[in-house]
């Protein structure tokens, strides 16, 4: 009889990626905010500065431009560090170093040097922590040439992007969403990766699309299911990265199904949905649709913080099983 696979959370599949990463490079080291004895802001890095010292895992001052300051300096010297946020919406406080730094180091100085620098950014709602950390900004970074954004949503692609970004010689933002840190899934032992770029099919349908992102795919896993019993066969495609995206397998799908529903947490208005449905419509793929494409994103507003608000400002499963089917039944 084979062996059940080995099953890690998200955050421990994370964890042994950075350790990994560490014992195979003396190059690669942490930074961040409370990422030392405390383990970080959601335990993540854990008992790493135990087993790599201070000079490895650094604690840094409540500083988020200057701690993303030093890890591009880092970087642009040789080094490849790994720089946790506690929360993506800190990264307003160092967009400078991200964006006109090290997004554009590269470019400016002819590919004369690189700047391998890894991102980890908390993200998403859920966890009751109201509109100054509960937002998903993917989107903004995704916005920046030099940049590769990427949002993996099980325990096997989060220790595997991780993987593949510390070897990227450019700078790599992961968006981590905060609920999906404690799921669990198999994750295989030792060093591998998952290919920054390509989505992932993660079910096979003929009635229609939908391409999501992060914990959203799960959601709309959970909404196909539901569907299948209404006689709905749902395609779900995990985009996986934001930039670069995917064309290829999203377009493929669209020919196949003739319809798509986009899914995603950031807010609706010029999010992550929108690039993929401008995507559709300026390939002949649109020649295939039987409905005009639907995007199913965040409310326009900040996150509120009563729970029940907090739900109803993100896409829930009932609301993408509603989308979804009036897309097929021709509702719209």
């Amino acid at each position: 009889m084979d062996a059940q696979p080995r099953e890690l959370s998200y955050a421990q599949a994370i964890q042994e990626a950075m350790a990994l990463a560490m014992e195979a490079d003396e190059r690669v080291f942490l930074m961040g905010e409370d990422i030392g004895v405390y383990g970080g802001a959601f335990q993540v890095t854990g008992d790493l500065v135990h087993r790599f010292g201070e000079e490895r895992v650094m604690d840094t001052p409540i500083s988020e431009l200057g701690g993303a300051g030093v890890a591009v300096g880092a970087a642009v010297t040789g080094m490849r560090p790994i720089f946790e946020f506690q929360f993506s919406d800190f990264a307003a406080l160092a967009m400078e170093q991200i964006v006109n730094q090290a997004a554009k180091m590269r470019f400016m100085l002819g590919g004369a040097v690189s700047v391998p620098l890894v991102m980890r950014f908390p993200a998403g709602s859920g966890t009751g922590a109201a509109a100054q950390h509960s937002q998903s900004l993917e989107a903004w970074l995704g916005h920046v040439p030099g940049l590769k954004v990427v949002q993996p949503a099980t325990p096997h692609d989060a220790k595997g992007t991780l993987l593949a970004a510390i070897d990227d010689p450019d700078p790599v933002m992961i968006f981590e969403h905060k609920l999906l840190y404690k799921m669990k899934g198999p994750v295989p032992e030792g060093h591998y990766t998952v290919p920054i770029g390509k989505a992932e099919i993660r079910r096979e349908g003929r009635d229609l699309t939908i391409v999501a992102t992060s914990i959203m795919v799960h959601k709309a896993l959970e909404a196909a299911q539901t569907l299948e019993g209404e006689g709905i066969d749902v395609e779900v495609v995990d985009l996986r990265t934001v930039r670069p995206m995917d064309r290829e397998t999203v377009i493929d799908s669209v020919r196949k199904t003739s319809r798509l529903l986009c899914v995603y947490e950031g807010v609706k208005t010029l999010g992550i949905g929108a690039e993929v449905s401008a995507m559709i419509a300026e390939s002949d793929a649109f020649d295939f649709l039987d409905a005009p494409i639907v995007r199913l994103g965040g409310a326009e507003t900040p996150i509120p913080y009563n729970p029940e608000l907090e739900k109803a400002t993100v896409p829930q499963v009932p609301d993408v099983v509603r989308a979804a089917r009036d897309l097929v039944k021709g509702a719209r």
